[in-house]
């Protein structure tokens, strides 16, 4: 096994995502191993067939659960998430998502931000590594950036001081800070990573980015084998384009997050060929490609659907079937190597279909 394979593999392992240690999750979960599968909007439909149509050359064990993220409207004019949804997630513990799409305006309150919410999906983690064959400006690329997930400026706290003046609260929690350090520094200790970053601008926003630091303090304190070190946004987004290498591990509130993981996504070919999962606090594992719905290719066979396979990958991992992750990684990787096989937006001319074939043909070979 190549060397970047076995990173691929290290990223997207049971151990890696620590969810025996972090999640508590019972022995008595499912043994069916049933999948809630959103396909999502735009381009969701056709990439969430493909994982389906490879899963099934795999023969990975697994029922699908498909259900309809179609926004329902609410008493109140609001729209939301279906409750079905929410009960099929509660329900198998484990979800694919592909992308969804919210409204913007009043009253269209994200579907993503709802799936953190009910099930405080706390922590996203985002690999970020470069992938064999495909060219980049740079070739070694290997992070990952961990994201509280659950407030910031992402809590929904916003309202109209007075006409034309409105207001949003950025929040921070100890407990969300802890937690999410301690995944950040059990991620780097599994996996054998000798930093970790906190990103942060506390020196504007003192007591709430201040809060967060002293969190991960105390939680590094007890991580003594591993390097941690503190360092403005600004500066982190500055050095990621000049040098990547100098980061391992690094871990950050929801809006920094959010921001950076989609930069790093930019280093190793774009947000089409990353993977995401969401970790939450009650057992809850919500895998997911974090590009958009794409609207203007859909139904076209154009679009790219590796970033739902390797987050099906690591969920694969997360339910510990990896002889069937392992398998599907290296079809993966051996199609994107391939220049002929890629999809347009890598620098290849196949469709989707065209690519979900090849790598179906490389799983029954």
């Amino acid at each position: 096994m190549s060397l970047v394979r076995e990173s691929m593999r290290r990223f997207f392992s049971s151990k890696t995502l620590h969810i025996r240690r972090l999640l508590s999750i019972s022995k008595s979960r499912q043994s069916s191993s049933t999948v809630t599968l959103m396909s999502g909007d735009g381009v969701g439909p056709e990439i969430s067939t493909a994982v389906q149509k490879i899963f099934a050359a795999a023969k990975v064990p697994i029922d699908w659960d498909p259900v309809d993220v179609t926004p329902v409207r609410t008493p109140d004019g609001k729209t939301t998430i279906p409750q079905s949804v929410l009960d099929s997630i509660d329900k198998n513990k484990v979800g694919l998502k592909g992308p969804l799409a919210t409204e913007i305006g009043k009253g269209h309150v994200s579907l993503n931000l709802t799936l953190r919410r009910v099930f405080d999906l706390y922590a996203n983690i985002r690999p970020c590594l470069s992938l064999p064959g495909l060219q980049t400006l740079y070739n070694n690329v290997n992070l990952v950036t961990v994201r509280e997930n659950t407030e910031g400026e992402y809590s929904g706290i916003e309202h109209m001081v007075v006409d034309g003046v409105v207001q949003s609260i950025k929040l921070i929690t100890r407990n969300a800070s802890l937690r999410v350090a301690e995944f950040a520094f059990a991620h780097a200790t599994a996996n054998n990573r000798q930093l970790v970053t906190a990103v942060h601008k506390a020196n504007i926003m003192r007591m709430t980015d201040g809060l967060f630091l002293k969190c991960c303090r105390e939680v590094a304190d007890r991580y003594s084998d591993i390097k941690y070190e503190e360092v403005f946004l600004d500066t982190v987004c500055l050095a990621m384009v000049q040098d990547p290498s100098q980061f391992d591990v690094l871990v950050m509130p929801n809006l920094y997050g959010d921001i950076l993981s989609d930069l790093c996504a930019g280093l190793v070919g774009g947000l089409g060929v990353t993977p995401s999962g969401n970790i939450g606090q009650n057992g809850v594992a919500i895998f997911e490609a974090v590009h958009g719905t794409a609207p203007d290719i859909a139904g076209q066979d154009k679009a790219n659907p590796t970033a739902l396979l390797l987050s099906a990958v690591m969920m694969l991992r997360h339910m510990e079937l990896n002889n069937f992750a392992d398998r599907i990684e290296s079809a993966v990787l051996e199609t994107i190597k391939a220049k002929e096989t890629r999809t347009v937006d890598i620098g290849g001319m196949a469709s989707c279909s065209q690519f979900t074939e090849s790598i179906c043909n490389k799983l029954q070979q």
